[in-house]
């Protein structure tokens, strides 16, 4: 039995339907069961990461979690929990994903790696199997220009000439399951990227050949990015992270390619450009099925 944890979001979702997809058991938890309803051969359980007793309930005879926790400063309280509720239920494994940077210097809560490293630590120490995956920037990122795009507005650019191996969260996926389902990744961290560095500028131009219409940029002051999100009610914490990170990419502090998607599924990471052409539909559509995958 696998536990897939975060069952509702774009990396979750895929992975239940690919794992799904070589018969295994499995069960998918969340906090909001409705969301999962039309999942077929799935066992849905009711947990959240704030209250461990759920927790032990939702491993309860898994061999093997997939562990991915919200963003935000509660990541490693919410890892932790797990990991503990993991190893006093009997689990075997568990493969989190994590960020891009992994156990940097910057472990103090203020990146995106930051919040992940004490539960790669915990990982680490537990004495479970463990694979730590690291994604770059998601291509999937791009679905919040589409409301701009359809309107004709300038696609907001935070990071200016910054570029990043833009990943697909489908290759994320891929190399989740074959962490789950085979030994070969145990104790490894990778490091997951698109196969070129791309800018925000990048994209946009593939994405207006794609699309087969003009589609501008406009720089976006972190000063500014930061007062606009704030007003958006999101989370302070998230807001700092969220301009830090913008300005390492700025910085160029993430252009960052590696091989590893490959080396696990024996064939090149998906471009931004395949990303684009199989949504393409997504961006150009509200009302389509927002998926990771046709």
């Amino acid at each position: 039995m696998i536990l897939v944890t975060g069952a509702t979001g774009t990396i979750g979702r895929e992975v239940l339907r690919l794992l799904a997809g070589r018969g295994m058991p499995l069960r998918a938890m969340t906090r909001d069961a409705s969301r999962l309803s039309s999942v077929e051969d799935v066992e849905v359980v009711r947990a959240d990461f704030e209250v461990p007793e759920t927790l032990r309930d939702a491993v309860a005879g898994v061999d093997k979690v997939f562990l991915l926790t919200a963003p935000g400063a509660s990541v490693p309280e919410h890892d932790l929990a797990m990991i503990n509720a993991a190893r006093a239920c009997g689990v075997h494994k568990v493969v989190k994903l994590s960020a891009v940077g992994g156990r940097t210097p910057a472990n103090d809560g203020t990146t995106p790696a930051g919040w992940h490293a004490p539960g790669e630590q915990a990982l680490a120490d537990s004495g479970l199997a463990w694979t730590a995956l690291r994604p770059s920037a998601f291509a999937s990122n791009a679905l919040r220009w589409a409301d701009a795009i359809r309107a004709g507005y300038p696609v907001p650019n935070l990071t200016g000439t910054g570029t990043q191996g833009v990943v697909d969260p489908r290759d994320v996926a891929e190399v989740a399951v074959e962490a789950l389902v085979g030994a070969e990744l145990d104790g490894l961290a990778l490091t997951l990227t698109g196969p070129d560095l791309v800018s925000v500028n990048d994209q946009v131009a593939q994405l207006s050949e794609v699309l087969g219409r003009p589609i501008s940029t406009v720089d976006v002051p972190l000063d500014a990015a930061r007062e606009q999100m704030l007003a958006s009610g999101l989370d302070p914490s998230v807001v700092d992270v969220a301009v830090r990170g913008s300005q390492l990419v700025r910085d160029g502090g993430n252009a960052v390619v590696t091989d590893d998607v490959q080396r696990v599924l024996g064939r090149p990471a998906r471009s931004f450009r395949t990303w684009a052409l199989d949504h393409r539909g997504v961006l150009l559509d509200p009302q389509e099925p927002r998926r990771t995958a046709r």
